[in-house]
């Protein structure tokens, strides 16, 4: 039988959605997820090196998503790679109305959950991550009837679908990522979106859209501290912006950045390590 090498990927602290995301344009036959690792099966005639992987894992620590990590390496047998797959990809009860699941898992919703379906393939937004979970949680605090929404680094699309399934009446998700670009689609397709949710191929700089009652950026903290003078033209007086990705030790310097863009923090929410923000115009 067929033999895979196979990399075994623990992070502190664990990250397995993001990392996995960051290692898309590696071509693995088959990725998988525990609950304190990471899972990448490698053909031996298509080789993956240990040392490309390290390096995608060393720009995880340089972003600050990680501050270490361990690579063990295997071989095994040959398997069913969308079986293993789909059984590791779970479905998420976010808060107690929202729940995100994959189009191949059945959930019984009953009349008060929100479903919101997502095929993650290779993009950030599964749900699971801690980030994910805090920025749908704050949507649905803050969203308003009719707000008009910005998801920043769209990824899968989860926020800005969630965001109009909770009741904003139009979402634009932009992403710099081709592959995002293209499951962001078919998630707003898989929840019939496609007249209330946009995904584009653009940078902020990029849109020309502006005045949003709600702006979501689950992206990492040196993007954040770039982009803030630009969110602070696109958001209305009246706005609320979330931003996440954030672990505690980057509070301070994510909330004085944004202070000087004439922001106001409101709200710190966090689990484990991680933290999101809510600021509102000043």
């Amino acid at each position: 039988m067929k033999k895979y090498l196979q990399y075994k990927i623990v992070t502190t602290p664990v990250n397995n959605e993001l990392i996995s995301g960051m290692l898309w344009q590696f071509d693995f036959a088959g990725i998988t997820e525990t609950e304190n690792s990471l899972n990448l099966f490698v053909d031996p005639n298509n080789p993956v090196t240990e040392e490309e992987i390290s390096a995608v894992l060393e720009s995880a620590k340089g972003e600050g998503f990680i501050y270490d990590y361990v690579i063990t390496s295997d071989l095994i047998e040959d398997r069913n790679w969308n079986e293993e797959y789909e059984k590791n990809v779970k479905v998420v009860e976010v808060s107690d109305r929202i729940v995100i699941k994959p189009s191949f898992k059945e959930y019984n919703s009953g009349d008060d959950r929100l479903v919101i379906t997502i095929d993650p393939k290779m993009s950030f937004g599964t749900g699971e991550h801690e980030t994910t979970k805090l920025v749908l949680r704050l949507i649905e605090k803050y969203i308003r009837p009719d707000d008009y929404v910005l998801d920043v680094g769209s990824g899968t699309s989860v926020l800005a679908i969630a965001a109009v399934m909770l009741g904003g009446s139009k979402a634009i998700g932009i992403d710099n990522d081709e592959w995002c670009l293209l499951n962001g689609r078919e998630n707003v397709n898989l929840n019939s979106l496609e007249d209330k949710v946009e995904i584009r191929l653009s940078e902020l700089n990029q849109l020309e859209e502006s005045n949003f009652d709600l702006i979501v950026a689950n992206i990492n903290k040196h993007i954040l501290l770039e982009i803030a003078p630009l969110l602070a033209k696109k958001i209305n007086p009246a706005g609320k912006l979330i931003l996440s990705g954030l672990l505690q030790t980057d509070e301070a310097e994510v909330s004085d950045k944004y202070s000087l863009n004439r922001f106001k923090a409101i709200e710190q929410a966090q689990l484990g390590d991680w933290i999101a923000l809510v600021f509102e115009k000043k």
